[in-house]
């Protein structure tokens, strides 16, 4: 159930269902999704405080605020299905 306070996801680059999945499989993954039970996910952004301030000011609510952390920014949150993400600041030059 979505938070009615969170905006919408979609998973994006992948959409479940042909060619890669049948719609059987397709399905069950959609179910999975939204149980919040998929293995964290990462999100790589080229300014992770000023996408973690976009992001906040929509909604999105944080477990961890933007920390400097092995040469890099991170910071985590979770979609409303409850599965966990940690959005990532790209390292300079690694485009």
């Amino acid at each position: 159930m979505q938070h009615p306070d969170q905006p919408t996801f979609q998973l994006g680059l992948f959409k479940p269902g042909p060619p890669a999945l049948d719609d059987g499989t397709a399905q069950m993954v959609r179910e999975i999704v939204a149980k919040g039970a998929m293995p964290p996910l990462v999100l790589v952004v080229d300014n992770c405080r000023a996408a973690y301030d976009r992001l906040r000011a929509r909604g999105v609510e944080f477990t961890q605020e933007p920390v400097d952390r092995y040469g890099t920014v991170d910071a985590g949150f979770r979609d409303p299905s409850g599965n966990g993400w940690k959005m990532i600041e790209a390292r300079k030059g690694s485009h």
